[in-house]
């Protein structure tokens, strides 16, 4: 199995390429994209870029990590103020919305390209999926509700709802993404509640 190539820190070409290629995947799709096209995106012969990914699936993973880094400092630090179980939920949402419709390119690529798209990095995709997932499931774990509600398909639920809007949100609409996910949240525990 190829590994992503670690380099040092001096070579400032690193986030230029990540940059380019978390755009390109977002834009194009994982498939469509060429490392030919990833390498004229930053000005760089293609054979070079192979000095840092050994291939295209180790170059994914690595957008990937940065995606997965970014929405998970943004939720980090919004339920760091909170105690109470569903502000923490409540924060943790509108921190993951605000990263997927507000961050760019990083955080749509890990809602976009699925695992099973790549099956070379399938497994690496799936555990940094995973990882993220775990905050969410902790988070509804805390959650006072009724003993008979199935707790994976409310996180699911939720998770799909706040995931699934990046298809329809407008900049330009009446709510931003923090009210949105307020109301996806308050409904859910309305339900929760009858």
């Amino acid at each position: 199995m190829a590994q992503t190539i670690r380099i040092s820190r001096s070579d400032s070409r690193l986030p230029q390429i990540l940059d380019a290629a978390a755009r390109l995947f977002r834009e194009k799709g994982y498939a469509a994209t060429s490392m030919r096209d990833i390498a004229a995106a930053v000005d760089m012969l293609p054979g070079s870029l192979y000095y840092h990914f050994a291939a295209k699936e180790d170059l994914l993973v690595a957008v990937y990590e940065e995606g997965v880094r970014l929405i998970t400092e943004k939720v980090g630090a919004a339920i760091s103020r909170h105690e109470e179980p569903w502000q923490r939920l409540e924060a943790a949402a509108v921190a993951h919305l605000e990263a997927l419709l507000k961050t760019g390119d990083y955080a749509l690529v890990v809602i976009r390209v699925l695992p099973q798209d790549v099956p070379k990095a399938a497994a690496r995709l799936v555990k940094l999926r995973d990882g993220y997932d775990r905050l969410f499931a902790e988070l509804v774990a805390a959650l006072p509700l009724p003993p008979e509600t199935d707790r994976q398909s409310f996180r699911l639920l939720l998770l799909g709802a706040l995931n699934w809007s990046q298809h329809w949100f407008r900049d330009s609409g009446r709510h931003s993404p923090r009210a949105i996910a307020r109301s996806f949240l308050r409904l859910l525990r309305e339900a929760q509640e009858t």
